[in-house]
């Protein structure tokens, strides 16, 4: 019985042994309201107001593995950086930023034929976002949570193996209030009263290369 089993479970490695190793770069429109809401009331009165859906610069690193003719798994890490930058007074400055790093497990449907592939699919992780705030003296942050993304990709054919991707993703992710690393202090918009978190809903492309790579385990 294990040994069928096992057969079972290692019959598709077999088959359909097929790894993509992919490499992106992806331009994100995002709503972060809590933090849209601490810039805007606090400092954007000084300069630039944030827009509700802001952009911002992401890079991609994803390795999948087509467990059968039409479903393949993956995983991969994103990650995203974005900053704002104001002078407060003639002799003040006042800068914030920070990474997001969103890891996620994926699991896609796929549709492929000689020289392209259509990948459908989504994914789920953990989420950590590292900050830092610069008003006279700079002090960093961090915070965690969880996040979800819907995703579908087209690969053309370069050659060799090699593909070009196209994709559009959807994603949200939640986490708990920004916290100080060494004092573990939130950061308060004053205007409220609430404490600062990165939940954000955001949308995008990206655009890159992928290999495949065929052969057994």
């Amino acid at each position: 019985m294990k040994r069928n089993i096992i057969l079972i479970f290692f019959i598709p490695l077999i088959l359909y042994a097929q790894w993509d190793f992919g490499l992106t770069m992806g331009l994100d429109f995002k709503s972060t309201p809590s933090y849209h809401d601490y810039i805007n009331l606090n400092y954007s009165r000084y300069g630039k107001k944030l827009p509700t859906y802001a952009n911002a610069i992401n890079f991609n690193v994803e390795v999948d593995y087509k467990y059968s003719a039409n479903f393949q798994l993956g995983v991969e890490l994103n990650y995203l950086i974005d900053s704002y930058n104001t002078q407060i007074a003639a002799v003040s400055f006042y800068e914030i930023s920070y990474t997001f790093l969103r890891p996620s497990l994926l699991a896609y449907y796929i549709i492929e034929d000689n020289g392209y592939k259509i990948k459908l699919g989504g994914g789920v992780g953990p989420r950590f976002v590292f900050l830092t705030e610069y008003k006279i003296i700079s002090s960093d942050y961090k915070a965690q949570g969880f996040g979800f993304l819907i995703k579908t990709e087209g690969n053309t054919l370069l050659g060799d193996n090699l593909y070009a991707v196209l994709g559009f993703e959807i994603k949200y992710d939640i986490t708990n209030d920004v916290k100080e690393i060494i004092n573990k202090n939130k950061i308060i918009n004053f205007y409220n009263g609430k404490a600062v978190n990165m939940t954000s809903f955001s949308f995008g492309i990206k655009l890159g290369i992928a290999y495949l790579l065929y052969g057994g385990l």
